[in-house]
């Protein structure tokens, strides 16, 4: 990281324009459908929602594919009508517009044969909060290693162990009292799910942002991935997904769950997606585990089409990496996590009167990308933005990365009008601030 120096004469104004409308392009690619995708794979894999979300609009498709008195057909083009005028629904929750939490757990394997869902822990561990009246989401993702107690007389363990030792209701009870939430509904995943929906696609397209090998012949795990864009098959993105021998370990895994949930996105909008629903369905028969009814999740289909992404905030739950032993731990900080919890759970607003007038940020960039992050600096400066930092940050996804309460969504939403190289950004709060201290948010520039 180094500190800024003064700044040579300044480009044109046509100059700038330029590269903005360069750089937004670029990051328009870039742009985060990570709440909307885990949204999608949960109601997507299960099947019902697949062709709702994607083509069910598509009638004469469904017909010519499926076959006109098909059961699928029949089912998507009556929940497509409303009952009454017979045209096109959005959605109506039947429990109304009030919020809700949904916990998404994907679970790894016990060994063939073995019930899929029976004494297994989970690897991937989301908490969703849904509004339906603002047609917003916000999501937590909460690392399996982080250390809590578990209910009953089990004591100090990981919070993946909890579905191990109890099940379902054990992760719920421990998460709810970790966080102080509720939870509402549960989707849980197996990783077999994960293998062949991917194959069923044909794959998936995701960037590699390292060289991945690893051999584990007792959990027959073998990882053979060279860095660059890759399209993946089902056997490949489990090891993609598993992969943790890196410095970052657990977190680096929750962050490659996103940048999967991107490419399997793309996969999923192609026309030909709907052909593969019955052995998508067949695949959630076995691999799929919901207390959502039917009807509930259909409504989650719709809903997840008019989802508003400028209102979408995920995190992380901040902390830090501790070992005690062979047993690495992810030590959550209290203060920032019950930050992170009024935020995006409770969805608190930061009242006006305790914003302070000056904003201060920083800038990290990849190889390439000095260019862009001079463009950026000299917008956010010429707002009164306090750019008090710049650094080279190796990074293959670019974010907006909050820090600061006042740095709120309707901030960024203000800013990306303001700073249009900034548009398609992917917003995430983190409290933990690894970049440049006493900023009040990072803008990360990245590059591959």
């Amino acid at each position: 990281m180094k500190t800024d120096t003064p700044k040579g004469p300044r480009r044109s104004q046509y100059n700038k324009e330029e590269s903005a409308i360069r750089q937004a392009k670029l990051i328009r690619r870039e742009s985060s459908v990570f709440l909307r995708t885990i949204m999608v794979i949960t109601i997507i894999i299960i099947g019902l929602a697949l062709s709702f979300f994607v083509l069910a609009d598509n009638q004469e498709f469904l017909e010519k594919h499926l076959g006109k008195d098909n059961p699928i057909t029949k089912l998507f083009v009556n929940l497509s009508k409303d009952n009454d005028t017979k045209h096109k629904a959005d959605f109506s929750f039947p429990f109304g517009a009030k919020r809700r939490n949904i916990l998404l757990l994907g679970v790894d394997s016990n060994g063939e044969g073995t019930d899929p869902f029976e004494g297994t822990r989970t690897d991937t561990i989301i908490l969703m909060n849904i509004d339906p009246r603002t047609k917003s989401l916000n999501a937590i993702s909460i690392p399996r290693d982080s250390k809590v107690y578990l209910p009953g007389d089990h004591g100090v363990q990981k919070i993946n162990a909890a579905h191990a030792i109890g099940g379902i209701g054990m992760t719920i009870k421990t998460i709810e009292d970790t966080l102080g939430v509720k939870i509402d509904r549960y989707v849980m995943v197996h990783d077999q799910a994960v293998r062949e929906i991917v194959d069923a696609l044909g794959g998936v397209d995701i960037y590699v942002e390292k060289n991945m090998h690893y051999n584990d012949y007792s959990g027959k795990l073998f990882i053979n991935l060279q860095k660059g864009n890759n399209h993946l098959n089902g056997k490949e993105v489990v090891g993609y997904l598993r992969f943790r021998h890196d410095p970052l370990g657990d977190i680096g895994r929750t962050q490659r769950q996103q940048w999967f949930l991107r490419g399997l996105m793309e996969a999923l909008k192609k026309p030909e997606t709907l052909a593969k629903l019955p052995e998508i369905i067949n695949v959630a028969k076995k691999y799929i585990k919901t207390n959502m009814s039917f009807y509930e999740l259909s409504q989650y289909a719709g809903l997840a089409k008019h989802l508003d992404m400028d209102k979408v905030e995920i995190a992380m739950l901040p902390g830090a990496p501790n070992k005690k032993g062979y047993i690495s731990y992810w030590i959550l900080d209290p203060e920032k996590t019950q930050e992170v919890v009024d935020r995006l759970i409770y969805r608190e607003k930061v009242n006006p009167s305790e914003i302070n007038a000056q904003i201060k940020a920083g800038i990290m960039y990849s190889d390439g990308n000095e260019e862009e992050a001079n463009l950026i600096k000299d917008q956010l400066s010429t707002l009164g933005i306090e750019v008090v930092c710049t650094g080279h940050v190796n990074k293959t996804h670019t974010q907006f990365v909050a820090h600061s309460k006042q740095v709120t969504n309707d901030y960024f939403n203000w800013l990306k009008k303001k700073t249009p190289s900034i548009i398609g950004y992917q917003f995430i709060y983190d409290p933990n601030n690894n970049y440049c201290n006493g900023t009040d948010f990072t803008v990360v520039i990245a590059g591959k």
